[in-house]
């Protein structure tokens, strides 16, 4: 009687050494999951929990038997899913769109590979699911793709030829209900994260001045492995330092002040300070990519996340100088704002100018010149809102720049290393444009005065 326990473990470990061959940026995570056979767990194909990978020997067996390629491209599809961290995500979605897009995402990743060990040739079905999300996305991501097919809301038929086309794993062991497993998952998360950041600087090492095939693999490791954005925080650091009329609690002793009340009925022995310093964003700049990469609707949402934050926050002062520039390759409009009710108009009001190629530098020639006018007191920074296709200054300018994309970028565009660059996501700029349309009107009796 054949021993497929023993016959799967075999074709895995032959499909890891094959594969480790053709990729070996990807070694720590090709030995990352343990075999184990997947009856425990019931699965008829592989499965994982990101700790140990579950499989069925007759599977295995009969999918090496038609080739051994195939084997090659099911081990990479599950590593793929852990390094891309799809496991902890699906908690919250749609199991069967998830499902789907992680596939896709995954296929999509494998089928870019130029390696014979995973080579079997184009499926039209899938090329033109991929041609038609990259409408939407540079970089297919399982993230982009779910929206995607939330938006499309596709019939049964449709969705179940989809996965159909793009099943290779069972996802049974994904997102867990129990506490402890789900705790378990977390660990296997941060694990995983670990080892996607240390392929991603492998990878950028490996392949520093020459193509080595892997481009699409790094692409999306840079998207898994990047944290969360807390803008609201990120827009803090282009605040000054300023004193404000306010009660600061830090420098003051209530002690002494309530002895003074005890002892002398009404009169405190120490007065609270007046003033106090704090933060605020005064001097600064927005500039807007308008050329024709930039959608307008994407642009106004991006001022209303800046609107909400601003408006939620302690940072924006009553009276500020912020100038929004719009360019493509040349200066299209300066607004200058000196409030945040000027700057929700703005934002209610906005019409892209422009729709040439894409220059940075003379946005940055134009600040130059508005310093040299004495347009600014202390400016802090510059956003820039764009794509990041387009020529940039080799110089850095005497103030925080930053470069703020939609999504992820090609691997082509190289930012300058003394830029920031912040990726914010799509459905955070969905939020921030909903809450600045609701019914509420700013207090501005509340507003910090200066």
């Amino acid at each position: 009687m054949k021993d497929y326990n023993k016959i799967g473990e075999d074709i895995l470990f032959a499909a890891r050494n094959e594969l480790y061959m053709s990729l070996p940026y990807l070694d720590a995570a090709l030995c990352a999951l343990l075999f184990r056979p997947g009856g425990e767990v019931g699965t008829l194909s592989l499965a994982t929990d990101g700790e140990s990978l579950y499989y069925d020997g007759s599977w295995l067996g009969e999918r090496y038997l038609r080739s051994r390629v195939l084997t090659n491209r099911a081990y990479l599809h599950v590593i793929l899913h852990c390094m891309l961290r799809h496991l902890g995500k699906k908690k919250g979605k749609v199991a069967e769109l998830w499902d789907l897009a992680c596939d896709a995402a995954v296929e999509s990743i494998l089928d870019g590979l130029d390696y014979r060990c995973l080579n079997t040739g184009a499926v039209p079905m899938k090329q033109k699911f991929y041609g038609e999300c990259r409408q939407d996305m540079p970089v297919l991501t399982a993230e982009g793709i779910y929206r995607r097919l939330l938006r499309l809301d596709l019939p049964e038929y449709e969705l179940a030829r989809l996965q159909r086309g793009f099943l290779v794993d069972d996802h049974i062991l994904w997102a867990p209900e129990q506490q402890d497993q789900q705790e378990q998952s977390q660990r296997q998360d941060q694990k995983w994260q670990d080892l996607s950041g240390k392929t991603q600087t492998s990878m950028e090492t490996m392949m520093a001045g020459k193509g080595t095939g892997g481009e699409s693999v790094l692409e999306q490791i840079r998207v898994a492995v990047r944290d969360d954005v807390d803008y609201r925080a990120f827009l803090r650091r282009f605040a000054a330092p300023r004193e404000v009329v306010a009660v600061d609690g830090d420098a003051f002793d209530y002690g002494f002040y309530s002895y003074g009340l005890r002892l002398y009925g009404n009169m405190p022995l120490v007065e609270p300070p007046e003033t106090r310093e704090e933060r605020r964003i005064e001097d600064f700049v927005i500039a807007v990519d308008t050329s024709m990469s930039t959608s307008g609707e994407l642009v106004r949402q991006f001022l209303a996340c800046t609107y909400a934050v601003l408006r939620s926050t302690g940072t924006f002062t009553r009276k500020v100088n912020i100038h929004i520039i719009q360019c493509d390759d040349q200066i299209r409009s300066d607004t200058a704002i000196h409030s945040l009710e000027e700057l929700r108009d703005y934002m209610d009001h906005f019409e892209l100018n422009g729709g040439s190629a894409t220059d940075f530098r003379p946005v940055f020639d134009h600040v130059a010149k508005l310093q040299e006018a004495k347009a600014f007191s202390n400016l802090r920074g510059l956003l820039y809102f764009t794509d990041g296709m387009g020529i940039y200054p080799e110089k850095r300018p005497p103030y925080d720049t930053a470069f703020i994309l939609l999504r992820e970028p090609p691997m082509s565009i190289k930012i300058p290393p003394w830029a920031i660059r912040l990726v914010l996501e799509l459905p955070d700029l969905e939020r921030a444009a909903q809450e600045t349309a609701l019914p509420d009107e700013i207090d501005w009796d509340e507003l910090p005065r200066t």
